[in-house]
């Protein structure tokens, strides 16, 4: 299913303008969740709106928004009042401004989303803007109206589309001297800076996003694998500690040594580590119960024709699965 468009309008730059569709460049809706349940029966839990004061349920229509000022105090705003200061929505994403990508500050960076040429129509002013926009280098940054809110959102080139971060605003943002302050001034001695440059050299490498792997997001995974198929669980051992380290020197020349030792590692596995799984893909659930890897496979099958569709999704495919075959 194609994803949905979280929002529809226009793109323009001075009278250049173009119908254009913004989507979410992220998702968390592949990560394993959970309900609560009530242990004795089973049942999921479902929670009600009550009065915290009588106790009592209280139906959708009598609850309205707050703002605390007191303990026991609340200036009441009712949805009439806060439809009236509601942003209008011009549907228009305007270009007010090109800045350098190093000027943004990272903090103030809050989600990306993609921006599409939407329908038919107006390919070729997107491709105007988008490719005015990579020629100088910049990032163009306009407004957007999202759920009655205008937020900032800093247009750049990716591939044919644009990529749009929206950006949060100074007060969103705490400075940080309170935090640092107490941070003490310290002399680093040049043979300590060498040391940890070494260290630095040998575990150098070009970021790869698909090389990491979420570790607790897969013991989850291994541990509902396990709990489906009537597996016992076993308690994880306690890591091995190192012992401490109190002189920093010495624990520099060991992280070193440690990773002159690993790094040949790496170099004979080369082009031999496991294909990783594309994103969000996922598996069916492979029974442990014995019969060996054709059994498995057998029995996956089995599996995809009987287990519910809602039930399927917490499992995601890895790579493991080809490699077990």
């Amino acid at each position: 299913m194609a994803p949905r468009a979280n929002w529809k309008g226009f793109l323009r730059l001075s009278l250049v303008t173009c119908p254009v569709a913004l989507y979410p460049a992220t998702s968390d809706t592949e990560k394993v969740s959970f309900n609560q349940i009530n242990r004795k029966t089973g049942h999921r839990i479902k929670y009600a709106k009550v009065d915290a004061e009588t106790g009592e349920e209280v139906a959708n229509d009598d609850i309205m928004k707050g703002y605390k000022v007191d303990t026991d105090t609340y200036i009441e705003v009712s949805k009439d009042e806060l439809d009236d200061i509601a942003l209008e929505s011009t549907r228009t994403i305007e270009i007010d401004e090109f800045v350098p990508r190093t000027d943004i500050d990272s903090r103030y960076v809050i989600r990306p989303y993609y921006l599409v040429p939407d329908g038919k129509v107006g390919h070729d002013a997107f491709a105007v803007i988008r490719e005015t926009i990579r020629s100088m280098d910049k990032v163009a940054i306009g407004r957007v109206v999202l759920t009655n809110r205008e937020h900032i959102i800093a247009l750049e080139p990716l591939d044919k589309g644009l990529m749009g971060t929206l950006l949060r605003y100074p007060y969103e943002v705490r400075g940080e001297k309170e935090y640092f302050e107490d941070i003490q001034d310290v002399k680093i001695t040049k043979d300590m800076l060498d040391l940890a440059k070494h260290i630095v050299e040998q575990k150098s490498a070009s970021f790869e996003p698909e090389q990491f792997e979420d570790r607790y997001e897969q013991a989850l995974i291994d541990l509902i694998n396990q709990k489906r198929n009537g597996l016992s669980t076993k308690a994880k051992a306690a890591p091995k500690t190192t012992g401490n380290v109190i002189n920093l020197m010495d624990a520099l020349k060991r992280s070193l040594a440690s990773e002159k030792q690993a790094s040949p590692a790496p170099a004979k596995s080369k082009g031999k580590k496991p294909k990783k799984a594309a994103a969000g893909q996922r598996e069916m659930l492979l029974p442990i119960s014995g019969g060996g890897k054709r059994a498995a496979r057998e029995t996956a099958k089995e599996t995809v024709k009987e287990a519910p569709k809602k039930a399927e999704k917490p499992v995601r495919t890895a790579a493991r699965t080809k490699k077990a075959g």
